[in-house]
């Protein structure tokens, strides 16, 4: 009789330290940051960012990359993690129309909601840039026309021609240079190519067989400038043909060593990993983000609260001085 009534405490015992763990488990909050694409450097970048500060904080935040830049998929990744009951999503929007909806549902069902690259959601709770859109497109406009002496054709690539900051940073830089630089010309109007290599380069090298004195690329999307990059290698056009944009160091260092590509611009992809795990952890336990507040990775911030956006210029140079210590540090 004292063995079984032995057994049954030790069992009562087992079973409440399980309950315990549960509800430990559960006070945890839980983070799903859907990017626009998954396996390329930039967001691996962003991934590492991600568990890292999720792990500092104690947030079990984790990154969900589509295997291609469809917002369709995006839409989808949003619903199972409004399905799961996550605390908080994040995203990086391919298209800002077509996740409207999906995110107007997830705020509905209690989940905060905070996105990146993404200035014109309304269904968020904030919007964190690491650039001001007018900064990045005038500093990239700028640099193309010192590097093609100001006259000359040029070709602008973005991620897809859905994708609100590439457009709007593209918007920025051709109106810059069309009133700075009137002897430069656009080739076209831009193309959707900038999340893919391949698309990039193929694009690139039909242009500039098409198009004798285009001498510039501003590809704004990471694989972008690396596509081009390798076209006017393949072409012998290098210190002929220039191109620029933001691109992750490690993937493009042998490209800006070669001269392939001229160089870009960059916020730090881990950084903004971080940050949007330390905003969703910072919505979950309800503080205020208002005027002087200083939230690590972003500094002390002026939030524009009308329009849920916290615009910061963060830029770092890529060229063949600083490319080598910016791929040491993994990006």
């Amino acid at each position: 009789m004292k063995r079984r009534t032995f057994g049954t405490l030790m069992a009562s015992v087992a079973f409440a330290a399980t309950l315990a763990t549960g509800a430990l488990a559960q006070d945890k909050p839980t983070m799903g940051v859907v990017v626009k694409i998954g396996g390329i450097p930039w967001f691996n970048a962003m991934e590492m960012g991600i568990l890292e500060k999720g792990a500092e904080l104690g947030v079990d935040a984790t990154m969900i990359g589509p295997t291609s830049a469809d917002p369709a998929l995006q839409v989808r990744a949003i619903e199972d993690l409004i399905a799961k009951g996550v605390n908080v999503i994040g995203v990086v929007p391919n298209d800002e129309a077509a996740l409207e909806p999906v995110l107007e549902k997830a705020r509905a069902a209690g989940i905060k909601v905070v996105s990146h690259e993404g200035p014109g959601l309304k269904n968020v709770d904030w919007n964190f840039e690491l650039a001001s859109a007018k900064g990045f497109g005038e500093t990239h406009a700028e640099l193309l026309a010192q590097k093609m002496g100001g006259k000359g054709e040029y070709a602008v690539f973005v991620g897809s021609l859905t994708v609100p900051l590439h457009n709007a940073w593209a918007d920025y830089a051709i109106a810059y240079l069309g009133e700075k630089y009137p002897d430069m010309k656009l080739i076209g109007e831009r193309y959707g190519v900038a999340e893919s290599v391949d698309d990039s380069r193929k694009t690139a090298l039909d242009l500039m067989a098409a198009n004798p004195g285009l001498t510039g690329f501003l590809a704004f999307g990471s694989q972008g400038p690396i596509g081009a990059g390798r076209a006017v290698e393949e072409r012998r056009m290098v210190g002929q043909v220039h191109v620029l944009g933001p691109f992750s160091p490690g993937q493009g260092r042998d490209l800006v060593k070669a001269g392939a590509i001229s160089g870009g611009f960059m916020w730090n992809p881990a950084e903004a990993g971080r940050v949007f795990v330390t905003m969703g952890k910072m919505l979950v336990d309800g503080a205020e983000i208002t005027e002087g507040t200083d939230i690590p990775g972003l500094g002390v911030v002026s939030p524009d609260v009308e329009n849920r956006d916290i615009i910061t210029d963060n830029l770092i140079a890529i060229n063949a001085e600083t490319v080598d210590g910016l791929a040491d540090l993994g990006l």
